[in-house]
This record gives C-alpha cells, sequence and structure tokens, in this order.
C-alpha cells in the first residue's frame, strides 16, 4: 500500500510541484490549500506524513500560522511527522518546532532528492513506530485480561518479562505441584508467590511464609513441625509448626538455598511422605500443602558444590518461575514509582532520567527506599534527582548524551511502551534525532 503524504500549502504551484515529485516517486499524495482544509482533511482520512507550511497570509514571514498548524495537527496525531517548509521564518521558530517534536526543516527552494530522502526516511521509521504502538496494545490487551482473568495482588507492571511470568505463574497455579521461584534479591519473589496462592485451588486455606535459611538448626524442626510440651528446655506448651499451620493452603519456604543440609533431608522426607511428627511426639500427623519456594541462590551450581541435594532440588523444582532483576526490565520502574507516589508527587524529567539510568543493584526493594527517601526530603511535591540520592555517571550537563549506544535506545523505547517521543525525551534527544539513532542501529523489533 502506497503511503499516503498531505501537503498544506497556500501556494498552489509548490504543492502541485511536490505532488508531481512525489506522484513519479510511487508515493500518494493530498493537497490543501488552507490550514483549514488541511485539518478537515486529516480527521477524515489516514495520513502517513505532513509537509506544511509556515506562513499562509499574503506579506506575513512571522511564522506564527505555521506554529499554530503544527500544534492543531499534533492535536489530531500527536504520532505523526512533521516536515515544516517555508521560504520565510525566523530560524528560531523553526528550531522550537523541531524541538517541540517536528520531524524536519526545510527552506525553499529545496533540493528535489535530500527531500525525497528525508520522507521515505522518515515514513520507514513512522511505519516502525506504528508497528511498535501495535505491539504495545497488543501487550496492554494481554495485560488488561490477565488482569481480569486472574488476581495479580495489584502488581504494577509493564515489561515483557513481567507479563510472560505472570501469564505463566497464573497457569500452573491451579496445578497441585511445587513450584521454585529464582531471581536476585529484592526482585519480588515473594510477590510472585503470593500471586501463585492468590490463584490457586487452595486460594481460600492459610498462606504460610518462613525463612527457612534464617532459622538455627536448633530451631528448624520446631519452626517447620511443631514440638509436644515438654519437649524440650522451655517448651512449656505444645507448638504448633508451619507445615500444620498451612494445612489445606500454602507454605511459602523463602532462602531455600540457604537451608543446611541436615535441614535439607527433614524437609525432603516430609515432602516425600506429607507425615511428620512434633519434636517429642509419637503420632504421625498427615498434611496437605501446596509448597513454594524461592531462591536467590544457583541451585544447580550449589549441587555440583555439594551444598544443596540433587533430590530435594528435583521435588522443588517442578515449575521454575525466573524473576529478572529491574535493570532488565526498567519498563517496570515508572508503574511501580506512580504506585508509591499515589498521585501526590511528581517526578522531575531529571529525576526520571537518573531512575532509568540506574542499575538498581537492590532490584524493586532499592527502588521502594530510593522513592520513600525521596518523599521524605521533598517539600513541595516535585521529586528531583538529588531528592533519590542516587550517585551516576554524569553525561554532558550541556546536551543530549552524545554516546548513545543500541541498548540505550532500545530500553528507551520499551521504557515508554514504544512511544518515541516520549523515548527521544529520556535521552535528551530530539524526535528526529532519536530516529537517526534507530536508523543506524536498524532497530524494527523491540
Amino acid at each position: 500500500m502506497k503511503a499516503n503524504i498531505l501537503i498544506i500549502d497556500d501556494n498552489q504551484d509548490i504543492a502541485q510541484a511536490l505532488q508531481v515529485l512525489f506522484t513519479i516517486n510511487n508515493l500518494q499524495c493530498a493537497l490543501a490549500y488552507s490550514p483549514q482544509d488541511g485539518l478537515a482533511l486529516l480527521q477524515q482520512q489516514h495520513f502517513d506524513l505532513v509537509i506544511q507550511d509556515m506562513n499562509f497570509t499574503a506579506d506575513t514571514t512571522s511564522g506564527e500560522e505555521g506554529m499554530q498548524l503544527f500544534n492543531d495537527v499534533r492535536q489530531i496525531n500527536p504520532d505523526i511527522p512533521i516536515i515544516l517548509i517555508t521560504a520565510w521564518t525566523h530560524l528560531e521558530t523553526a528550531v522550537d518546532l523541531v524541538k517541540s517534536g517536528a520531524a524536519d526543516y526545510l527552506a525553499k527552494p529545496w533540493n528535489d532528492d535530500k527531500l525525497l530522502i528525508t520522507v521515505n526516511n522518515l515514513l520507514e521509521l513512522n511505519e516502525l513506530q506504528d508497528q511498535q504502538r501495535q505491539r504495545a496494545k497488543s501487550k496492554q490487551n494481554q495485560q488488561i485480561q490477565l488482569e481480569q482473568q486472574y488476581n495479580l495482588c495489584d502488581m504494577q507492571f509493564r515489561s515483557d518479562a513481567m507479563l510472560q511470568l505472570l501469564q505463566m505463574a497464573t497457569q500452573v497455579a491451579a496445578a497441585d505441584v511445587p513450584i521454585l521461584i529464582t531471581g536476585p534479591n529484592g526482585s519480588g519473589k515473594e510477590k510472585i508467590a503470593e500471586v501463585v496462592q492468590a490463584n490457586s485451588s487452595c486460594k481460600n486455606g492459610p498462606f504460610i511464609k518462613v525463612n527457612v535459611g534464617a532459622l538455627s538448626q536448633d530451631l528448624l524442626e520446631a519452626e517447620l513441625f511443631g514440638a509436644e510440651a515438654g519437649s524440650y528446655t522451655g517448651a512449656n506448651k505444645t507448638r504448633i509448626g508451619r507445615f500444620e499451620r498451612a494445612n489445606g493452603g500454602t507454605l511459602f519456604l523463602d532462602e531455600i538455598g540457604n537451608l543446611s543440609m541436615q535441614g535439607q533431608a527433614k524437609l525432603l522426607r516430609v515432602l516425600e511422605t506429607g507425615e511428620f511428627e512434633r519434636i517429642g511426639g509419637s503420632q504421625s500427623i498427615k498434611v496437605s500443602v501446596r509448597i513454594i519456594s524461592a531462591t536467590n541462590t544457583d541451585i544447580p551450581k550449589a549441587i555440583q558444590s555439594g551444598n544443596f541435594r540433587e533430590d530435594l532440588y528435583y521435588r522443588l523444582n517442578v515449575i521454575n518461575l525466573k524473576l529478572a532483576p529491574l535493570n532488565e526490565r526498567k519498563e517496570d520502574i515508572f508503574p511501580l514509582v506512580d504506585t508509591l507516589l499515589q498521585g501526590k508527587y511528581q517526578l522531575s524529567s531529571a529525576s526520571r532520567e537518573v531512575l532509568l539510568s540506574h542499575d538498581w543493584p537492590g532490584n524493586i526493594r532499592e527502588l521502594l527506599n530510593t522513592i520513600k527517601r525521596a518523599q521524605l526530603l521533598c517539600v513541595d511535591g516535585i521529586i528531583t534527582e538529588q531528592h533519590l540520592g542516587i550517585e551516576l555517571i554524569k553525561t554532558n550537563k550541556l546536551g543530549p548524551k552524545e554516546d548513545v549506544t543500541e541498548q540505550d535506545v532500545v530500553t528507551a523505547i520499551k521504557s515508554s511502551s514504544g512511544v518515541i517521543s516520549d523515548a527521544a525525551k529520556s535521552l535528551g534527544l530530539s524526535r528526529s534525532a532519536f530516529y537517526r539513532r534507530m536508523k543506524k542501529f536498524d532497530i524494527k523489533d523491540v
């Protein structure tokens, strides 16, 4: 299908000359000789690009009419590329409009070859952007469908990685099989466990959590399996263990990779038989418990080094949910932050750039603490980079980042859900400069 270009220029000779140029180069073209006619056409049909004059009244050179037309076009279609073309206007006006999102600025008389190259590049990049918007819309629809069908426990996310993880988590939640959640510290493993529990067949049962790696050998058995009164010094009454308390529900064993070898042996025995005795007791207790465990340990490596039982690993790891670190899903940063701010605070553009640039070694836990700190220090409702307290390697303060990499561009697009103008702003670039980098790195599918 041919691209469709709208030319808005009061000089009919110029408009028709452009139409001839584009037609012989296999580009479809429509003409409007006034801003009003151009805006009417734009509302009636689809166009891929607009070329507009800056002055429409005789003896007018201020460019104010062109600025108004530019803003009106943006109101109708915020994403359509706009090329400004005129013989008379102030340079400052053109620069301001390019900063506001105009794709390019050409002076009359124009160079046909240069104009065609510019138009074809913009049309190609606009097609890529349309594809990205479609993917973003598809992802948003999938997220809405997931939220309507399942209880996501108020999780805030935007990344593909988290969408896919939650799709898998909700899919396997109803199956009565053990699940192992792996991921770095502070990445939200417990929250994923809550989602699994909330959508399981035992969702109305108890959800008992225990950090098994933090339990000493003396406490482990009593904590997990309970103890009879008088079974050890200080046991004045019967103690109900976590397994027994979780009967009919879910037991979440956090930091399972730190469990001692002795503790692993005892846990394996219960998982194999479903039965245990309290310390000091002789009666077997049988429970029905869904096991979800979590760890930041590389368990296969721990198995090789003799620090984790392979048979226990296979008992726990029927389904593995791998949670990526926050620096691999930075699209999730602002949904999380917006939830914390609750509309009471706003982020400055510099602070937003800092949040995207930081590597987040502490993951979501670090992000939450950073925002809490900023809220305490902020007094006027605007959170600045100083409130965040994050030290970064600074880029050139006088202008946009010069060493923009392919990964910078990809991350910016993902973080802005495919909205190129927002992605460009996050890197301190104009929209046209951002397009050029997309072209340079041949970025077509994000």
